[in-house]
């Protein structure tokens, strides 16, 4: 037997759609369902939250107590480059999505500091290298992969914070 629901706990549920649209009410009414939360109310909390990131999927965090429902996204960093991606109007390269700037990178790293398992901004760097890759955009007018390269025979320079 399920155990009963508890108003004074917070319960913590993720969902992933996309921005400015509604998520699945089928989708949605199942998991939030049991916190007794009115579906409608909790999509338009989600599209509202998910302004700024237009057609894009995206993990948005619902935290529910006292059947009051805050919703708050949590974007990734393939998330961050897209999103970079989209403000650069730069043509495209050899088929690639675009280009960015080292500083740019840096800066979506700076942002996914406190999520990544690095002990350095380095680190971080590195990692958020690694997504540009899998999304396939060039840094620098350079494949990623070469840029990681450079940093770790440290002849490009990332700051400590």
């Amino acid at each position: 037997m399920a155990p009963k629901f508890d108003p004074e706990l917070v319960h913590v549920v993720t969902v992933r759609c996309l921005g400015q649209r509604l998520p699945a009410a089928n989708v949605l009414a199942s998991k939030i369902g049991p916190l007794q939360l009115n579906v409608k109310k909790v999509c338009q909390q989600i599209c509202e939250v998910t302004h700024d990131w237009p057609c894009q999927k995206i993990t948005v965090k619902l935290t529910v107590q006292n059947r009051q429902c805050t919703a708050e996204v949590i974007p990734s960093a393939s998330a961050y480059i897209i999103k970079a991606l989209r403000k650069s109007d730069k043509p495209k390269i050899d088929g690639q999505r675009g280009n960015l700037a080292l500083h740019e990178i840096v800066g979506i790293a700076r942002k996914m500091a406190h999520r990544s398992m690095a002990k350095t901004l380095a680190g971080t760097v590195k990692m958020v290298l690694g997504t540009a890759q899998s999304v396939g955009c060039l840094v620098e007018n350079e494949h990623p992969h070469r840029i990681i390269e450079k940093i770790n025979d440290g002849s490009i320079f990332v700051p400590c914070e």
